[in-house]
This record gives structure tokens, C-alpha cells and sequence, in this order.
């Protein structure tokens, strides 16, 4: 059994609209009364949530078929699951090359026992997740810190087979501004991490 959160952070008007239409009893719609960012609404999220294991997306994000079952079967005796990103929206070629990167580095980070955890694909245990304080109030890298902190109380897992599609806006720019960004924030400075909009989809 599952039951679906949406968070609405007051960035589209037709969120609250589709979502109400679905006229499902298992989704509930939180709506935030002023904008409280990524971790704000992540962090309302999880609270909603009324399961053990809380699995999240990004608006932007296209989980693949299985994607639930497939992290749900690597969360025995662990405090969070995580899985690889694809772009979506670039040449085949492109997208390859995004997926075969990201895979290589979430290998190199979790050899350094450093998991890197996307927003946009990974599931937490919920009392865990509480229990350090939930997803840090910062610009970026919310849910790599939270996945360094629950690596803490316990075992967090990489389900390769996991595997979440991702708008490929960040590449706004190119290539290169896209990886000079990736690499600040991953030496700790996510200042400018989401462009000149700063923008991010929750």
C-alpha cells in the first residue's frame, strides 16, 4: 500500500488544481502558505507522509517503471535508498553519457563513504529521517547532507536499477558551467548551483 504527498510551494498555480482532480483518497496535497524552499518542502512532506518509508521526486523528475519496487527491495535493515539520474530532453548521446557519469560518481562517492543522494530519487526511513533533524535548511545539497547524516544511524544503500529521468535545464549554459557548478557545491559552495534563476522545480 501507498499513499502519494504533493507539496505545494506556491510555484505553479495548476499544482493544487491538478492535483485535487485526481479525486484520489491515497494523495494528499499539502499547500505551504508562503514559499519555504526546497527543504521546507521536503521536510512537510515527510512529516505528511503516513508510511515507514518515504520515497520522493522532483516535479521535474520522471521515475522509471519498477522504480518504487526497486528501491523498496534494497530497504531491509537500511535507513535510506538512493538511486542514478538520466536527462531527459538531450540527444541520446547525451543522455548516455549523463547517466553513465552520474552511475560512476555515486560508485566513486560511495567507495569514499560519501553517498550522494539526489532529491530527485531516493527514500528514507521516516523515523530516521526525523530523528536527525530532516532535510538541512540550506541553497543546495539538502539531500546529500541529510543522506551524510543518516549514514550515521545506519546502512544507506545504492539501488542501481533505480532509475529516475531528470529535466536536463541545468545544462542551461553548457556543459561546462553545468559541471564548474557540480563541482563547487560538491567542495561545499552551492551559491549559483541552479543558474541565474536560482530556481528549482519541488
Amino acid at each position: 500500500d501507498i499513499d502519494v504527498v504533493v507539496v505545494d510551494d506556491g510555484d505553479r498555480p495548476e499544482t493544487a488544481a491538478l492535483v485535487e482532480a485526481l479525486e484520489d483518497p491515497r494523495v494528499q496535497l499539502i499547500r505551504n502558505a508562503g514559499r519555504r524552499g526546497v527543504s521546507g518542502a521536503r521536510n512537510r512532506g515527510v512529516a505528511a507522509a503516513r508510511g515507514e518509508w518515504v520515497a520522493m521526486t522532483d516535479a521535474d523528475s520522471l521515475p522509471t517503471p519498477r522504480w518504487l519496487e526497486r528501491l523498496a527491495h534494497k530497504a531491509p535493515g537500511a535507513v535510506a535508498v538512493y538511486g542514478p539520474l538520466r536527462f531527459y530532453g538531450v540527444s541520446p548521446l547525451e543522455a548516455a553519457l549523463s547517466e553513465w557519469g552520474y552511475r560512476a560518481f555515486l560508485n566513486l562517492m560511495a567507495l569514499l563513504g560519501r553517498p550522494n543522494l539526489a532529491g530527485a530519487n531516493m527514500m528514507v526511513l521516516k523515523e530516521a529521517a526525523l530523528r536527525v533533524g530532516g532535510f538541512p535548511e540550506v541553497e543546495a545539497r539538502e539531500d546529500v547532507l541529510l543522506g551524510w547524516r543518516l549514514k550515521a544511524l545506519g546502512p544507506v544503500r545504492y539501488a542501481g536499477d533505480a532509475l529516475v529521468l531528470t529535466s536536463a535545464r541545468r545544462l542551461q549554459g553548457g556543459w561546462g558551467r553545468f559541471l564548474l557548478r557540480q563541482a563547487r557545491n560538491l567542495l561545499g559552495d552551492p551559491r549559483g548551483y541552479f543558474g541565474e534563476a536560482g530556481e528549482r522545480e519541488r
